[in-house]
């Protein structure tokens, strides 16, 4: 498996750069041919103007999807630089060509876009899964490898021995007071670092408590304010961070009737 996700990147990573080279010269002939005709060094420089701007986004999203969060400026880097290049790709062929010339024209920053939507998918598909390995309790991952599980013998309280009550006859017996125990501390709440969580970890206090799924979750955000619930990525990744808290809430069922829980 880490063999074939290796060859999968590497192609993903070679159709990237290929056809990033084939957008950017057919975008160095478009600028010769429009004001760029007696200057080659700017002709080369303009079509950087849109490939950097892609370049950069895509950077920024790779990074973001690290974080576990949603960089829209990012995103909107991407749409302006793929966009721009395609239309440009396209818009360079000019007016009476073949069908087939706009077709050729397209293809190499189409094929970057979405050989880099691609490598995006496999990053998110790769950190779910990590995240759902670290969740796992013990005893699942004992029985997945087909270890047997040793239940902890149960423990027997030490017999005390009791002593006989005293006769009428017998002198009294004054006891040293017996001390007050002391206050247990409460539990110092969870902090998180995404207020979103407080929302997610209510929906587990339920009689009886279960697990909450992604519509719960979506409709508890949407609630509450957070326009952000309505992305599935964000509503796992929250979830994970509370149960990250409190690994013991990860073992509970799911919901009944829970999509994608």
């Amino acid at each position: 498996m880490i063999a074939l996700a290796i060859t999968a990147a590497a192609l993903i990573f070679l159709l990237t750069g290929v056809s990033l080279w084939l957008s950017y010269e057919h975008l160095h002939d478009v600028g010769q041919r429009h004001g760029f005709a007696n200057d080659p060094i700017r002709a080369w420089a303009w079509p950087a103007i849109l490939d950097l701007f892609y370049a950069a986004g895509e950077v920024l999203i790779l990074r973001a999807a690290l974080a576990r969060r949603v960089d829209w400026w990012a995103i909107s880097l991407v749409v302006f630089g793929a966009g721009g290049s395609i239309a440009l790709n396209i818009a360079g062929v000019g007016q009476g060509a073949e069908p087939l010339d706009y077709v050729v024209a397209a293809v190499p920053p189409v094929a970057s876009l979405l050989a880099f939507g691609a490598l995006m998918n496999q990053l998110y598909r790769l950190l779910a899964t990590v995240e759902a390995a670290a969740l796992t309790p013990v005893s699942d991952a004992r029985l997945s490898q087909g270890q047997p599980v040793i239940p902890a013998a149960p423990s027997v309280a030490p017999s005390v021995p009791v002593e006989p009550a005293p006769t009428a006859s017998a002198a009294p017996v004054h006891s040293a007071p017996v001390p007050a125990p002391a206050a247990v501390p409460a539990p110092a709440p969870v902090t998180y670092s995404d207020p979103r969580c407080s929302v997610i970890r209510a929906l587990y206090d339920t009689v009886p408590p279960t697990r909450p799924g992604t519509k719960a979750m979506r409709e508890a955000l949407l609630a509450a304010g957070f326009e952000a619930g309505s992305d599935g990525f964000i509503r796992g990744t929250l979830r994970a961070e509370v149960e990250k808290h409190e690994p013991h809430l990860g073992t509970l069922p799911a919901a009944p009737f829970a999509l994608g829980a």
